[in-house]
């Protein structure tokens, strides 16, 4: 798929799209387990914090005290990342009481870290201990019974247990994601191909029609496409129809201007003098140019038509046939290499006229062989057409260079001992530009002449 094609900037922005959706909901749903499994945390230290409420108690000295410890082990074991610690609220020289765990040291919240409640006055924030341990920290002043002094209840867990549980969430919600997004795009590939099936259809009614196996868009298409379908029809047959009617205006011309030329040269026949020599002189002329125009006019309204699409093999070898017979007196030998499924896109007798006229020039002028050759070879697509060459190749004197523009001119003839009009590689080359194609003139590999012709091929 190309970069201009239709399928590749559905695919490609839904793509993008899903990944950008995929990408905020992932890090979307890690926030929220995050915070999820923080207030659970939180709620546990809070439970800590209520059992020391109920425990804590203010001694006779006005200090807090801890009659009983707490049943959880987990504060006895020394710098394990579990702490929990009362202190006087700006009084530092009042002693404070800790859980084993913190050993002789204690924790030190900033006041940044105090500055953020919540409704019941507790503030959450994190901290490190001396071995590093990630602890999550849960704080709240309050007034012990029996006691005008505030104290600051400080219960600290080690969180660093929690984050291999929230690293292995966020593994698994990663390799999810990834199988839900191949799946999206596959879903997507899927969607745009059978989306855009009927585009294809219509493609493929299109080239019937350019291959002259159809005459209109026919089948099923949806409701979205089939107005642009009935105007396809509707051009098509416009087209037809205006071929038809030049088709028409041409022999009606022809017809039309023949009996006035006829009554002139008549006329002109049954006297002598200059006057009549000047008249029979003009209505040739006149003849010559109409006859001209009126096969330009035919060429050009038969290679304009939609649908129609000629095989090339046979036209070379019976061509080939025909000419090896008028020139029997030389012995002639005309060889035809041809892919038998070649096909020219147009029309028979336009075919005909142009290699008629490249194998009549060769056989008039060639010493005993000519070699016919038509293959698309190595061509590429030019203006949405595949093109094909045929190569007409004689062994006879060949032509310079500096002669062979003056060969393709109407009615120039460099030899007057050979027979002929003059008219033929001029008549080549206008058909062949009626479709977009070209006449080049080089050496044969003889030694002779070689004309190459360039047409448009039907796929």
């Amino acid at each position: 798929m190309g970069r201009k094609s239709l399928s590749t900037r559905l695919i490609i922005s839904s793509a993008a799209i899903s990944v950008i959706l995929l990408v905020t909901a992932g890090l979307l749903l890690a926030v929220l387990f995050r915070a999820a499994v923080e207030r659970n945390f939180d709620a546990r230290l809070r439970a800590v914090m209520d059992g020391l409420l109920a425990n804590v108690e203010v001694s006779d000295a006005g200090d807090a005290q801890l009659p009983n410890p707490l049943a959880d082990t987990r504060f006895s074991i020394p710098l394990a990342g579990w702490y929990w610690q009362v202190t006087p609220s700006g009084d530092a020289a009042s002693p404070d009481i800790a859980s084993e765990s913190l050993l002789e040291q204690r924790l030190q919240p900033t006041p940044e870290n105090l500055t953020s409640r919540d409704a019941d006055g507790v503030a959450s924030f994190y901290l490190t201990d001396a071995n590093g341990h990630n602890l999550r920290v849960i704080e709240q002043p309050f007034t012990l019974p029996g006691s005008d002094k505030e104290f600051s209840f400080l219960v600290a867990g080690n969180f660093d247990e929690l984050q291999d549980e929230v690293s292995a969430f966020q593994r698994a919600l990663i390799g999810i994601l990834a199988l839900l997004g191949v799946g999206l795009l596959l879903a997507i590939f899927v969607q745009v191909k059978f989306g855009l099936r009927p585009l294809r259809q219509l493609q493929s009614s299109l080239t019937q029609i350019r291959e002259g196996k159809a005459d209109k868009l026919v089948g099923e298409f949806p409701a979205e496409i089939e107005p642009v379908v009935e105007e396809l029809n509707l051009l098509i047959e416009s087209n037809s129809a205006i071929i038809d009617r030049a088709r028409t205006q041409v022999g009606n011309l022809a017809h039309a201007l023949k009996t006035p030329l006829s009554v002139l040269t008549n006329e002109a026949g049954t006297h002598h003098g200059p006057l009549a020599t000047k008249v029979l002189e003009q209505i040739h002329v006149m003849r010559d140019q109409v006859n001209m125009y009126l096969d330009r006019a035919r060429r050009a309204a038969r290679a304009q038509g939609l649908g129609a699409v000629t095989e090339v093999q046979p036209i070379l070898e019976a061509l080939a046939r025909t000419l090896q017979k008028i020139h029997r007196d030389k012995n002639l030998e005309i060889t035809v290499r041809c892919d038998p499924h070649l096909k020219f896109r147009g029309e028979r007798q336009d075919l005909e006229e142009m290699v008629g006229n490249l194998l009549d020039n060769a056989s008039k002028w060639s010493t005993s062989r000519v070699g016919v050759v038509a293959e698309i070879g190595q061509a590429t697509a030019v203006q949405g057409r595949i093109w094909f060459t045929i190569t007409v190749d004689d062994d006879g004197p060949g032509l310079p260079a500096d002669k062979r523009s003056e060969a393709l001119k109407r009615g120039r003839r460099l030899d007057e001992t050979k027979p002929g009009t003059g008219l033929g590689l001029s008549i080549v080359t206008e058909t062949a530009s009626m479709y977009a194609g070209s006449v080049t003139l080089g050496d044969a590999p003889s030694g002779g002449f070689r004309v190459s012709l360039r047409l448009p091929a039907a796929t």
